[in-house]
């Protein structure tokens, strides 16, 4: 064989042995690819189902220390007063229940036709605390909300106004009253004539399991003769929300799932669910 033609074998090989190599290669790092994929999919899944063990620990809770729906629940009871931890392989668990009628009833205001008065004098004066401009309690009625983020739609409410009162805020049933015995310093001190003193006060003087009824709470030495309505307040609660915070390695994920009491069965169904995705944070 000729020198010339030796030299362009030798090419042809060195050519088709970088394609192989290009090829191999490629298929190397599909491969790698695939298993990242496979690894983040596991990682994935194993927040989701801690956060959904969470879930059911939680109202398993409920269900065994609230049995009564006819007894007062309070900020003192079992409860509300821990916070588990439950450590998993390179994380943990928390979990923290709610009850969401602590806060204000948004559904109260979206009634077709006229809003009580005291209502909406309480509904100005969470407002004021949290120092935002107020919008009128009209700019509600008639709306037609299935979640509380829809208030954004609300001429006047911006950014601002939202972050600040969504803490305080929650969209149940009509029906539903603002319970005393779990209701924060904030929201007491809407009530007529309390100032945030008295509800500093009336908070811990709280009894541990809660006023038996709104007249005890109403007739306590701190709040006789401000003439404090009882229209939308009560002692108990059907409401809860459910809080697991997921932390595995430098992932992070928040599930929110609402809950309610069936009143004619006593049993606990899932409302809504928010799952949030998981944050990464770079390690410190």
């Amino acid at each position: 064989m000729r020198k010339g033609q030796q030299g362009i074998a030798l090419l042809t090989v060195l050519l088709v042995m970088s394609l192989a190599l290009l090829v191999t290669a490629g298929m190397l790092r599909s491969h790698r690819l695939a298993l990242h994929s496979s690894a983040q999919q596991l990682h994935q899944l194993q927040l989701r189902q801690s956060a959904f063990a969470g879930e059911a620990w939680g109202r398993e809770r409920l269900h065994t220390l609230l049995a009564d729906p006819k007894l007062p629940v309070a900020a003192g009871q079992a409860w509300a007063q821990s916070r588990p931890e439950w450590l998993i392989d390179n994380g943990h668990i928390e979990v923290d229940i709610e009850d969401l009628a602590a806060r204000f009833n948004v559904s109260a205001l979206l009634t077709q036709g006229a809003v009580d008065e005291v209502l909406k004098q309480r509904w100005l004066r969470l407002q004021t605390q949290l120092d935002l401009p107020p919008i009128d309690a009209s700019a509600l009625q008639g709306l037609n909300l299935s979640d509380i983020s829809q208030l954004r739609s609300v001429p006047g409410v911006d950014a601002r106004w939202y972050t600040r009162m969504q803490p305080w805020i929650a969209l149940l049933d009509k029906d539903a009253t603002l319970n005393i015995n779990t209701a924060s310093v904030t929201l007491l001190a809407t009530l007529e004539g309390v100032t945030p003193a008295m509800a500093r006060r009336s908070v811990s003087e709280r009894p541990l399991q809660g006023y038996a009824s709104v007249e005890d709470f109403t007739f306590t030495p701190a709040l006789i003769g401000l003439g404090l309505q009882a229209t939308g307040l009560g002692t108990t609660s059907r409401w809860f929300r459910i809080t697991t915070h997921v932390r595995v390695g430098q992932s992070r994920l928040r599930l929110e799932s609402d809950m309610a009491r069936d009143l004619k069965t006593g049993r606990w169904h899932l409302l809504q669910r928010r799952l949030l995705a998981p944050e990464h944070s770079e390690p410190s």
